[in-house]
């Protein structure tokens, strides 16, 4: 196996970030200290630390409503947009009358479904079919790209290889299957998974849409709902808090997403043969 070597330019790219960010968070906190800033204005960090720490039980458990919201919608929206491309595929008419359909609900602003969907589902139901909304498109568009990106040549070849003098509509429709499994597989995976990290990110932010909108409402549980109840009640070092934890969830996600496209892509795609040269 080869061993894992930290270079130089490796080293520099973990470490400007890290940097950057500390320089931010130290200019903010001495600007706070120094210009005498109320709390209910700009709380320095150290005051969002302390914040986390002292009200992190209630925090917590906002955070997993909203992560577990974000990770269905997400699961919801890989098996339904795979499924829905697949189908697509197979099939030009289906294409033709539903994909539309698709786009529509892509392009309708989520903040403006929300309300909607509070009224006519459950609140727990509508918070999750916006988090499903906003990650669903994003897998539908780049799993079908991928399954249309196949080489035409490598298919044509794949087909004349599986003729014979007796087809029925049967073995054709068993011939598209096989080159789906064989040949567009694998050309529509790289795809597949960054439509996967774009829709991990969206999730979360479908998840917060919905949330807002029933915080409003004077109901919900999650982090986007603490932060509207801070707001009214003016607490915003846990506004600071709860949007920090937004914010690292968010990272996280793209992280890890990032982490299992790589360990997929690793061995034979040039994108992740090139980040490890």
């Amino acid at each position: 196996m080869k061993p894992a070597n930290v270079t130089p330019r490796g080293f520099l790219r973990l470490l400007l970030p890290a940097a950057v960010l500390a320089i931010a968070v130290g200019t903010w906190e001495i600007y706070v200290r120094a210009a005498a800033v109320p709390p209910y204005i700009l709380p320095a960090p150290s005051l969002i630390l302390w914040t986390m720490v002292a009200d992190w039980p209630l925090l917590s458990a906002s955070l997993l409503t909203t992560l577990k919201t974000t990770l269905l919608g997400l699961i919801l929206a890989v098996v339904g947009g795979v499924a829905l491309a697949v189908l697509l595929s197979l099939s030009r008419i289906v294409e033709y009358s539903l994909y539309p359909f698709a786009v529509v609900l892509q392009v309708t602003p989520v903040i403006a479904i929300a309300p909607l969907l509070l009224i006519y589902m459950p609140q727990d139901a509508a918070v999750l079919a916006c988090a499903w909304l906003v990650a669903f498109f994003p897998i539908l568009s780049n799993t079908m790209l991928g399954l249309h990106s196949v080489d035409r040549n490598l298919l044509e070849l794949f087909e004349l290889y599986g003729t014979s003098p007796l087809q029925t509509p049967w073995t054709r429709f068993r011939a598209r299957l096989r080159a789906l499994w064989i040949l567009r597989r694998p050309a529509a995976l790289p795809a597949f998974l960054t439509g996967l990290r774009i829709a991990g990110g969206l999730s979360l932010i479908g998840a917060v849409v919905a949330e807002m909108a029933a915080g409003s409402a004077g109901a919900g549980s999650g982090l986007a709902y603490r932060i509207i109840e801070s707001q009214y009640r003016l607490n915003i070092p846990r506004l600071f808090a709860a949007l920090v934890l937004l914010a690292l969830t968010g990272v996280i996600v793209f992280l890890l997403l990032s982490a299992f496209a790589h360990f997929l892509l690793r061995r034979w795609h040039e994108s992740a043969l090139a980040r490890e040269a």
